[in-house]
């Protein structure tokens, strides 16, 4: 993570399942802020994570974003969550994911975590996440509350505002 002109990444320690990317019984995660992981980085997690390719180009979208954080195994992108925002104090959590080979390991509870220090760090003053209904004991226990919002899905055909 760079605060200032010095890099910093941190460490965390977790037990994990083997898979092709990760072999020992025990890992040594780094937690990296904003790492840009190039589009080959974050393509395996991705379809892993979320079951498609990645839909927009991340090389685009991090460099507007408030930060982001990525968990590694190695040179393996193994979690991420990108902290988009609205360049004022309003910054919104976005596509929190693990690698299921590393899950139930507290590793999206340290993403998220990490995206809130980050976040107020950066001079936010509110944190927002959108998030499926059996993702809400994960947010709550992460310290989201629930606040009333509304959702258009712009993809959807809609007639004319009246």
């Amino acid at each position: 993570m760079t605060e200032g002109n010095r890099l910093v990444v941190l460490k965390f320690q977790s037990r994990c399942r083997r898979s092709p990317l990760h072999q020992p019984e025990e890992a040594h995660l780094e937690f990296r802020t904003d790492p840009f992981p190039t589009e080959a980085d974050i393509e395996p997690l991705w379809r892993t994570a979320w079951g498609s390719p990645p839909q927009p180009r991340f090389a685009d979208i991090l460099p507007r974003s408030l930060g982001h954080v990525g968990a590694y195994d190695g040179d393996a992108l193994v979690g991420f969550v990108n902290i988009a925002w609205d360049g004022g104090v309003h910054a919104f959590i976005l596509d929190t994911c693990v690698h299921p080979d590393y899950r139930r390991q507290g590793i999206a509870t340290r993403l998220v975590n990490e995206a809130e220090r980050l976040a107020r760090l950066r001079g936010a003053h509110w944190l927002h996440v959108d998030f499926e209904p059996h993702l809400e004991t994960f947010y709550r226990g992460c310290g989201f509350r629930p606040t009333a919002a509304g959702l258009i899905d712009l993809g959807e055909s809609r007639g004319s505002p009246s």
